[in-house]
């Protein structure tokens, strides 16, 4: 069904301010839970090959273990975004534990590359009001998705199935910079590409898509 690939109907209306879709007609990668030494650099690569810009939203504690990796996605020109510290699930936290998470991959971020994180996407995708509170309070952007490609899966198949069947104009792609994507993820990025290119679409760089 459509829901489990594009995010249910009820979100987008309680969450409003939150970014379920690009905003220029144009379709965005994203690539969630890096950075990671088995499948950044094959990103990266393929990204670079493409002449397309991402936005990788990062773990923290990733960003501390693989700070060059870090270093390397901005220096070639791709966005960051805060995925929390630890990838642990927000819901049960407290406001102050919630906002450890995000303080504490901003510095991390602040000592690998010195970038600040303007974009949050939250573990799973679990969204609450009082995590969209604490962003609003900081000034930060939340980014769901509007495609959900199941590449941590591990089968191409699926990853396919999802682009040839939901991929529209204003998509925010989400893929994974993760040990379970990593067999497949040079693939699955060159088939999105073909795919956008196919159906006449665009890619577009992170701070236009999201403003």
């Amino acid at each position: 069904m459509k829901f489990a690939y594009d995010p249910s109907l009820l979100g987008k209306i309680f969450f409003p301010q939150t970014f379920w879709k690009c905003s220029c007609g144009k379709v965005l990668l994203t690539f969630d839970d890096g950075p990671n030494p088995a499948s950044t650099p094959l990103i990266l690569d393929m990204l670079g090959r493409f002449d397309i810009k991402a936005l990788f939203f990062c773990v923290g504690e990733n960003i501390e273990r693989y700070p060059e990796l870090f270093a390397r996605i901005l220096k070639e020109g791709h966005s960051v975004g805060n995925h929390s510290f630890n990838h642990k699930v927000l819901w049960g936290l407290s406001d102050e534990e919630i906002l450890w998470q995000i303080t504490r991959t901003e510095e991390a971020a602040r000592r690998a590359g010195n970038a600040p994180l303007h974009f949050f996407r939250p573990p799973k995708g679990r969204l609450n009001f009082r995590l969209e509170r604490i962003l609003e309070s900081k000034g930060i952007k939340n980014v769901m998705w509007s495609l959900l490609t199941y590449d941590y899966k591990n089968d191409l198949n699926i990853v396919k199935f999802a682009l040839r069947k939901y991929l529209k104009k204003d998509s925010i792609i989400v893929f994974h910079d993760s040990n379970k994507s990593k067999n497949i993820i040079r693939h699955a990025v060159e088939f999105a590409v073909h795919t956008v290119q196919r159906k006449g679409f665009e890619f577009g760089e992170p701070g236009k898509c999201l403003k």
